[in-house]
């Protein structure tokens, strides 16, 4: 037991993946890079990827020895891939980015520190993208859906589109799941009474693959998804605190 203590390590970096062949390698090695001199690991869930992307992952773990690959069996989404890595993540810190390279990992472990430094009730720092590297047409899309969800969820995130985040991995677990559940982090934290903080972070341009989303997509995605939040919000009643006696 006490060996398993000491091997667990302090941080899991976990990264969704789906036909990020291209990316995933480098990325992999970027973390590694990122997070050297600290105790963590990398989980790279791939979602049932139609190209090379688990075979390349794999052919790193020699490599990288802090690198787990896992996969799922049937293509279920960017928020069951990270709910898959958190499951199976043993550090009780949870860094999470998108696998398309275009979050930069060298701002993780700033993410990590503010964390740290923010007391027990602080649960989660995300990252808010400076010098958006995408096309106009995404960038209006994000600033109309972030504005309309900030003001009726009040969850005072600029940017849950951003995949960099540092969070802890008990107060995730406290949550409900569901779907795109990854963009309303914010505001589920806060319904759990938890403090959310944000930092801005680096974002890069995609130098290979193509977006999973598109702008229609991911509005009738949301509509359903702020509605159903909303009710979550509705029906929280929260103690502000439990103590034993």
């Amino acid at each position: 037991m006490q060996t398993a203590m000491v091997l667990a390590p302090e941080i899991s970096v976990v990264v969704p993946v789906f036909d990020e062949a291209g990316a995933a390698p480098d990325l992999a090695r970027e973390i590694a890079t990122a997070f050297a001199g600290r105790s963590f690991e990398i989980l790279f869930v791939d979602d049932a990827s139609r190209d090379g992307t688990r075979e390349a992952l794999n052919a790193l773990r020699a490599e990288i020895p802090q690198l787990r690959v896992l996969a799922h069996r049937r293509n279920s989404g960017q928020s069951r891939a990270i709910r898959s890595g958190i499951l199976a993540a043993r550090g009780p810190v949870i860094v999470t980015l998108d696998g398309d390279g275009q979050n930069d990992p060298a701002d993780g472990p700033a993410l990590v520190d503010a964390l740290a430094a923010g007391g027990a009730d602080l649960a989660m720092v995300g990252g808010e993208r400076i010098k958006r590297q995408d096309s106009q047409a995404k960038k209006l899309a994000s600033r109309f859906g972030n504005g309309i969800r900030r003001r009726l969820l009040r969850d005072t995130a600029r940017d849950t589109g951003c995949g960099l985040k540092a969070f802890r991995r008990e107060a995730f677990l406290q949550l409900p799941y569901f779907d795109h559940i990854h963009r309303y982090l914010p505001a589920l934290m806060l319904r759990e009474g938890y403090d959310v903080t944000f930092q801005p972070v680096h974002h890069r341009h995609r130098q290979t693959g193509r977006s999973k989303y598109t702008n229609l997509g991911r509005l009738m995605a949301s509509l359903s998804d702020l509605l159903g939040v909303i009710w979550l919000q509705s029906r929280s009643r929260n103690p502000g605190g439990v103590d034993e006696l």
